[in-house]
């Protein structure tokens, strides 16, 4: 049966420092694998680390913004270069905004996509280089089933999603030679600090929670075992697919027993 474990390998996670990335993080290190991790907020990378030592794990922080081509590539090279090796990278980096559609700006826009979509492309341009010297190597995106479920005021975040799904597989068949798998998970409504507005106000809660079958948001725990398959080698023959983590919001019809 192939293993789950990790031990020996190297992990770099885009917006580890808090939030799912940080979740991911910590649950791969639980696993036996060295940790990188990437954020904009050094105290929040400190902190990050520090949680993630605590499992036995080695941690590594850099400081990088996602949206910066340059900042990206350097990150990646650094990452490796200073953990001499680099076998997964979970693209777990990203923004959202709220407003109607017809609303949004420009500048919206590109600070949207520049982080959930161009930042996680580049991340995994520059983290392949590394991999195919290795003979393979993992890479997870973090999506969201905003790309398949439209959700007032955040279409924005819907169509960078819908990218990164597109990306994933896009990459998955070309890197496959390599023998590098690319494949995604996709939260449904996930208790996070960019959806705390929503579940924190118990009518919002109510609402929300309504057409998830098993009645609760998800949490960062949630995906971890999902994320653990696809960077062990238990998913070798995994790729270019994307897991739904919802508690059965997608298979709701709305419709009353």
């Amino acid at each position: 049966m192939p293993s789950m474990r990790l031990d020996g390998r190297v992990v770099l996670v885009t917006g580890g420092n808090r939030g799912l990335g940080l979740g991911l993080a910590l649950a791969l290190a639980h696993q036996g694998a060295d940790i990188a991790i990437a954020g904009r907020t050094q105290s929040e990378l400190d902190s990050a680390c520090e949680l993630i030592t605590r499992t036995g794990r080695r941690a590594w922080s850099f400081q990088c913004d996602v949206a910066n081509v340059e900042d990206v590539k350097a990150m990646v090279a650094k990452a490796a270069e200073t953990a001499g090796r680099l076998d997964v990278l979970v693209n777990a980096a990203g923004m959202n905004i709220r407003k109607p559609a017809d609303t949004f700006t420009e500048d919206d826009w590109d600070r949207l996509m520049s982080v959930n979509i161009k930042g996680a492309f580049f991340a995994s341009q520059a983290a392949a280089v590394y991999m195919r010297k290795q003979g393979g190597g993992k890479i997870v995106n973090v999506g969201s089933l905003t790309f398949e479920r439209a959700v007032p005021n955040v279409a924005l975040y819907g169509i960078s999603k819908g990218g990164m799904r597109h990306m994933t597989h896009a990459l998955a068949l070309e890197w496959a030679k390599d023998n590098i798998n690319v494949n995604a998970i996709a939260p449904g409504r996930f208790w996070t600090a960019m959806t705390d507005a929503v579940f924190s106000d118990p009518d919002k809660y109510a609402s929300a929670v309504e057409v998830i079958p098993m009645r609760r948001p998800g949490i960062a725990s949630d995906l971890a075992g999902a994320c653990v398959l696809l960077a062990s080698d238990a998913g070798a023959y995994i790729t270019g697919e994307t897991i739904t983590i919802d508690g059965g919001w997608t298979i709701n019809s709305g419709v009353r027993a």
